[in-house]
């Protein structure tokens, strides 16, 4: 098992760990701050450094308990010690958006009760699905102006864990439409001050002035109870 250190600290940069497997599939580190692909979110590029070279990670996968580290080359050996080093530019303008898409599910959650149906985060835009019937632009530049002036006043973001049996108990935790969370006893929690609450495994920011100010894209209507808002935050 790959211990992920991105789970408790988003802003881990570098971090040293040891060599467990080299395959072709990449290399397996017995730790690491990159985070894989998954939940909607890109997986982090960076580096590995070793014996004086930084070799480049182009994606980072996750299967079963392991993290592959997909590499441009794999002729680092089993056992040996290296630092990976995160691509902390693209990394925080990531967790800014992630954190920006709790705030505006969060807000349409308590405002109209809709659900959350498909995300998808990317290094520059995201987007959100909603549960909505109708395309309704007013209700999306709603959600933005609020949501802006929630991240102005420098909401805490706060990550800890809860029980599974407590987290379905917990009214307005689930905003995933038509599915319950996977069957693990303990799940991660963010909660953003007053505002959203869900478990989610990625990577965030501590605090939502970080985030900035986000910007409304485009609207779609993408078929029944599927409204898309394309968002991105400024630089």
């Amino acid at each position: 098992m790959t211990k992920l250190l991105y789970l408790d600290d988003s802003y881990l940069k570098e971090f040293d760990a040891k060599v467990e497997e080299v395959n072709d599939k990449g290399i397996v580190l017995d730790r690491t701050a990159f985070y894989p692909v998954g939940g909607g979110l890109p997986s982090d590029t960076g580096f590995i450094e070793y014996s004086g070279e930084r070799i480049r990670v182009r994606e980072v996968i996750k299967q079963g308990g392991k993290v592959y580290h997909v590499v441009e080359k794999s002729d680092i050996p089993v056992g040996a010690i290296v630092k990976g080093i995160i691509d902390w530019d693209r990394r925080y303008r990531i967790m800014r958006l992630h954190t920006a898409a709790h705030v505006l599910s969060g807000l349409l959650y308590s405002m109209v009760g809709v659900l959350i149906t498909g995300n998808a985060i990317r290094e520059n835009r995201a987007h959100i699905d909603f549960s909505l019937e109708k395309t309704d632009r007013e209700l999306f530049q709603k959600v933005i102006e609020e949501a802006n002036k929630v991240i102005s006043e420098g909401r805490k973001v706060k990550i800890y864990y809860m029980e599974r049996e407590k987290v379905l108990q917990t009214p307005g935790m689930i905003k995933l439409a038509g599915r319950l969370p996977p069957n693990i006893p303990v799940f991660r929690i963010v909660e953003i001050e007053r505002i959203d609450i869900q478990p989610d495994g990625g990577v965030h920011v501590a605090n939502t002035k970080e985030i900035g100010e986000i910007e409304l894209l485009k609207i779609q209507n993408k078929g029944r109870n599927r409204k898309r808002l394309h968002f991105t935050v400024k630089p």
